[in-house]
């Protein structure tokens, strides 16, 4: 009951097509009934009964003189009948003209309300902590927006549309049913509380276990991102046969769930179908005694009293599946709605102040970082870059480098300490003021699949003039080699920039921190793996980068931070040297030990 409340906010843009599609099915029920009606005498007429309209049946009978009594002319059968039948086609098309268009407003109603499901999804997901994001998987997080977002939507079409739909019929067909014959219709509707209670037993056990089964989708899906992400390296290394072997066993796994689902959902349609038959065969016979014994119904009352019946088992049928099918709609929506729980980065922030500017300094006071109480990461880091200066960090793998810079933008929160931006904590600083400060170059260029332009300008091209971006790029030494793409700027890179050399997309992610122009970057230095002349060019658009800003440097070749006006020695998560590049030499200590290492290694 909670998943539905959650998703009626989601509805009410959405009423007029509800209510559109309510009411036409419901016109549809009512002229279907109605057609339906119509059997008694077009059935009177062909056995040849004295009385075509039975007048027993109160405001029944009189809808059917209406309907058909000018065309029911004594001792002219066939005429009657192609009378009666006549009205029985222009009351189906009617109700298939009104059944038409209430699908056509439910159709609409279910797209846009998963449109609206998987457009939340997305925006609150992108404002969500960095954190969540290192402890979900890809394909996880793939499989919330787009599968279950779209498998959410048959709550809608189950429920809000076909079910209305059924449920018109059924309230129609009881209410004529009553009218045809009271005693019977009392005995046919056992079968609705015989239904519900036959099946309820299924539902907990469904609705658990399609929860599990979008989870094990999800498995698929992050096996299939990582392998086609990383299969270079699955190639390089030969491992096509271990992540088949991943693949094939989260398959297996969802295929083994889903057949033990279905085999489950599946027993309702047939036990639905089994207590209606028996119910319907009761009424025949004790219907039978009274056309044969009683008299209290004509043959023809009792044909169509029959042929309603039988046509009650389908809805009843669709009713008592819908809440079976409902289970994975709404267990994919509880997913949904686990992510749109989680709070948000602005709804965490407690900051209030603004700043434009560096003006001063960037403090460490004794920071500590730590993802749980066995997991350290920073201790009592402290330390002060200056404006202008360049901060270079140096250590072995593992030794908190990222995360320490990670902390200047607010992309984690230190566990103890404070990071102080102008004698500012800058947890008192709204976040979008401080992160637009901040620019990022790391060392894994991410480039999108669209042109130079946009991913040069990323997220405000309409801030930016052409020559402004243009100038960015040739700062950069990045013009040249865009003027050589085919459309120049409106080149389309590939996915990730795979059309680009490591070099390329290097200054294009230059250029790029050179156009938001931040007072303070941190730069993930990568020019190692680079050709002579790539390092050459990359390296001289890294110099026009760092000129008047501060800038913080994780730094893989020692040689590229020689002028660092402080270069800090990480170790297990602690600053265990600091100084110039020449005063760590002459100290001889881990700093000395990885420059004689390097220098070494050529």
């Amino acid at each position: 009951m909670k998943t539905w409340r959650r998703l009626l906010p989601f509805l009410r843009p959405h009423l007029p097509h509800l209510s559109g599609n309510v009411l036409f099915n419901v016109l549809g029920a009512a002229l279907d009934g109605v057609a339906f009606t119509l059997l008694t005498p077009f059935l009177a007429t062909l056995f040849g009964e004295t009385e075509l309209i039975p007048r027993a049946h109160g405001w029944l009978t009189t809808l059917q003189e209406r309907l058909v009594g000018p065309f029911i002319i004594p001792g002219e059968p066939m005429r009657s009948l192609g009378g009666v039948i006549l009205m029985i086609l222009a009351l189906v098309t009617a109700k298939n003209i009104a059944l038409w268009l209430g699908g056509q407003l439910g159709a609409t109603l279910q797209e846009r309300l998963t449109r609206d499901l998987r457009d939340a999804t997305f925006r609150h997901l992108q404002r969500l902590p960095l954190g969540w994001f290192n402890s979900a998987r890809t394909g996880q997080v793939m499989s919330r927006v787009l599968n279950d977002t779209e498998s959410a939507k048959a709550v809608l079409s189950e429920v809000m549309t076909r079910s209305v739909s059924s449920a018109a019929q059924v309230a129609v067909t009881i209410v004529i049913l009553v009218r045809l014959s009271p005693r019977l219709a009392l005995i046919s509707l056992v079968v609705a509380p015989l239904i519900t209670a036959a099946i309820a037993p299924l539902l907990g056990k469904l609705r658990k276990r399609y929860r599990t089964l979008r989870h094990e989708y999800g498995e698929i899906n992050s096996v299939l991102q990582e392998v086609v992400s990383g299969i270079r390296l699955v190639k390089s290394f030969g491992a096509e046969p271990y992540e088949e072997r991943r693949f094939t066993a989260a398959s297996g796994q969802y295929t083994k769930g889903m057949v033990r689902v279905t085999r489950l959902a599946l027993a309702a349609g047939p036990l639905t179908e089994v207590l209606g038959t028996v119910v319907a065969v009761l009424v025949l016979w004790l219907g039978a005694r009274e056309v044969l014994f009683t008299h209290a119904l004509t043959g023809a009352t009792l044909i169509t009293f029959m042929v309603m019946v039988m046509r009650l088992l389908q809805p009843l049928k669709q009713l008592s599946q819908a809440p079976t099918t409902a289970q994975q709609s709404l267990a994919a929506a509880e997913r949904l709605f686990e992510v749109l729980d989680m709070p948000t980065e602005a709804q965490r922030d407690g900051g209030t102040r603004t700043v434009d500017g560096l003006r001063d300094a960037i403090t460490f006071e004794q920071v500590a970082f730590a993802y749980g109480p066995d997991a350290p990461v920073l201790q009592d880091v402290s330390f002060t870059a200056r404006r202008g200066e360049v901060i270079a960090l140096v250590g072995p793998s593992g030794s908190g480098k990222s995360t320490l810079v990670d902390l200047i933008p607010r992309f984690i929160e230190p566990t103890a300490g404070r990071v102080l931006l102008d004698g500012v904590d800058t947890r008192e600083l709204r976040l979008p003021a401080l992160r637009a400060l901040t620019g990022i170059v790391s060392q894994d260029t991410v480039l999108f699949h669209d042109t130079v332009r946009a991913n040069l300008a990323y997220g405000a091209t309409e801030r930016f003039t052409e020559s402004q971006i243009e100038a960015a790029a040739r700062a950069a030494n990045a013009h040249a080699f865009i003027a050589a793409l085919p459309q120049g700027y409106d080149t389309v890179l590939g996915e990730r920039g795979t059309r680009l050399s490591g070099g390329q997309r290097q200054r294009l992610a230059i250029a790029r921190a050179l156009l938001v122009d931040p007072p303070i970057l941190i730069l993930d230095e990568a020019t190692s793996a680079l050709d002579t002349e790539s390092e050459r060019l990359v390296q001289e658009a890294i110099d026009r980068l760092l000129a008047g800003r501060t800038v913080f440097v994780i730094a893989h070749r020692l040689s590229t931070i020689v002028n660092a006006a402080q270069i800090l020695v990480l170790d297990h998560g602690r600053v265990v040297e600091r100084g110039t590049h020449d005063a760590l030499l002459a100290a001889d200590g881990m700093y000395a030990r990885l420059h004689g290492l390097q220098q070494a290694g050529g």
